[in-house]
């Protein structure tokens, strides 16, 4: 990203050679066959505008179709797995071609993919958090959520012989995926949905009982949207519309925006149970109506009023945690991309494959790994996020901009499923209420209300670093505290930039608790 940036690129040009790249070398969290979510300020035209990358549900896919085949709710790995076209790469073309009209020239489309071949096909050395997962899915007897190792081209794309999971630093090669990448390059976007790449895709999926189809992949497109927006004390904090949970997100500091947060101090046991109940009060209305706009009213424009807001803080005891409140669904991994150029324009960029490895299905010889998104909708028609035909399902994703005066102030995001709006809600807080730097704020301990995915227990995970009479006090008021290790992945892997309103100089911070890293030049 930083090479593009130097060689003349603009913010979505780097972007896209960054989450193009990792789709190869974090293979586990994000890939071509995922959805993303984007917001993009174009500078010159100082517009944001937002992009739904998520891709809908196959023709064939409905309730009956599952029932018929005995089942009471969509497999979470296998063919079955893999319901929803992939999303991603319409992603990277329409958020390019938007970048050439309202960016400038910026570089040629090859070029952003150069170095996701060159890694694919010449190999790159495994990360940490690949080496784990792979360890993990290889390792495990969980025929449900785990031992990927049972899909065959799986298993040759990923696993050494004998189901061998690579080890931290040795090298991975991916020539399938670094040819289908060169066809992408030479080809554009048109290949993955009506071309050769799709062909193999969905010839592959339905040779083995699966449900995408050609037309599928060549119905499919990404769609502009408009981003909403809440104040937040004097800034605007934006998100993605659903069928992203952005509106989680803002409803969470639209709550805390009525609330004198910076009184309660950071990292006290009223800081956290007030976060953690304004979480509990925008879920259940996320929960509720989140599902695909176009199958279902969503009051957005209700639910972010202000008098929405201010009944949802009033509900909220300070001194006992609400317990009326229903468990919460597991949810998956992601990738989250921060960027700002030299000319001021700026993408938060999120994108993922749901599951760690996603479906577990590597569809053929494309080396494309699919995603599992679609095992998020619900079998039961009565169920706002139900299982239809040509239906986006519930996101998680959702990318993150605080504006100040109409310009970007904040760009940050995160990965984490449920934690996404907890840790978004925790890096306003600290930037803006308690003047953090992006890095203190990133590192500074954290929260997890719910639970994700995999995991059995639907509680309060709190970092060990926190104090252990702050960690007492939240019990007493009826939390269901579970304690982690400091620096937990659980946690999620967070990133911001913060600009200068004065001297225009970026702020980056990276999270410990990930592979990642801020750059810059």
């Amino acid at each position: 990203g930083v090479d593009v940036l130097r060689a003349g690129g603009n913010a979505v040009d780097a972007a896209i050679a960054v989450v193009a790249t990792l789709s190869v070398v974090y293979p586990h969290m994000c890939g071509l066959g995922g959805d993303n979510f984007w917001l993009i300020h174009a500078a010159g035209p100082g517009s944001l505008r937002a992009l739904n990358g998520s891709g809908r549900s196959g023709e064939r896919a409905s309730i009956a179709f599952y029932r018929d085949q005995g089942l009471d709710r969509i497999p979470v790995r296998g063919f079955l797995a893999a319901n929803t076209v992939p999303g991603a790469v319409s992603g990277w073309d329409a958020a390019y071609r938007f970048a050439r009209e309202a960016m400038g020239p910026g570089l040629p489309w090859p070029r952003l993919l150069e170095s996701a071949i060159g890694y694919a096909r010449d190999g790159f050395p495994v990360s940490p958090g690949l080496a784990y997962w792979l360890a993990t899915d290889a390792a495990t007897t969980d025929r449900e959520l785990r031992h990927l190792g049972r899909f065959a081209d799986f298993a040759r794309t990923f696993l050494k012989p004998g189901g061998r999971p690579s080890a931290q630093g040795e090298v991975m090669r991916l020539p399938e995926l670094a040819r289908t990448l060169e066809c992408l390059a030479a080809d554009g976007a048109d290949a993955f949905y009506r071309g050769p790449i799709a062909a193999r895709i969905a010839d592959f999926l339905q040779a083995h009982g699966g449900i995408l189809t050609r037309e599928d992949f060549a119905a499919h497109r990404a769609d502009w949207v408009e981003p909403l927006r809440v104040p937040y004390r004097g800034l605007t904090a934006c998100n993605c519309p659903p069928n992203s949970q952005g509106l989680a997100s803002l409803e969470i500091l639209n709550i805390l925006n009525r609330l004198d947060v910076k009184s309660l101090g950071e990292g006290s046991a009223d800081h956290y149970h007030l976060l953690v109940e304004a979480t509990k009060q925008a879920f259940a209305d996320r929960d509720r109506y989140l599902t695909d706009p176009d199958f279902a009213p969503i009051p957005v424009d209700r639910l972010l009023s202000a008098a929405h807001a201010r009944d949802q803080a009033a509900r909220i005891d300070m001194a006992r945690a609400a317990r009326d409140v229903a468990p919460l669904d597991p949810k998956g991994d992601t990738v989250w991309i921060g960027v700002v150029d030299a000319r001021g324009n700026a993408v938060s960029l999120i994108q993922s494959l749901y599951y760690d490895f996603g479906s577990g299905i590597v569809a053929g010889d494309t080396g494309v790994l699919l995603q599992n998104r679609g095992t998020f909708f619900s079998l039961d028609p009565g169920h706002v996020n139900c299982l239809q035909p040509r239906k986006r399902t519930f996101h998680t994703l959702n990318p993150a901009m605080l504006l100040r005066g109409g310009r970007p102030y904040l760009v940050y995001g995160t990965m984490g499923g449920e934690g996404q709006p907890q840790t978004q809600a925790a890096l306003v807080t600290r930037v803006v209420d308690f003047g953090f730097s992006p890095q203190e704020a990133v590192t500074a301990p954290r929260w997890l209300h719910g639970r994700t995915w995999g995991a059995i227990a639907n509680d309060l995970k709190l970092e060990s670093r926190i104090d252990p009479a702050v960690v007492a006090e939240l019990r007493r008021r009826g939390h269901p505290v579970t304690l982690v290790p400091a620096f937990a992945e659980v946690m999620g892997h967070a990133g911001a930039i913060r600009i200068d309103p004065v001297t225009g100089v970026r702020h980056g911070a990276a999270d410990p608790r990930g592979d990642g890293l801020a750059a810059g030049y």
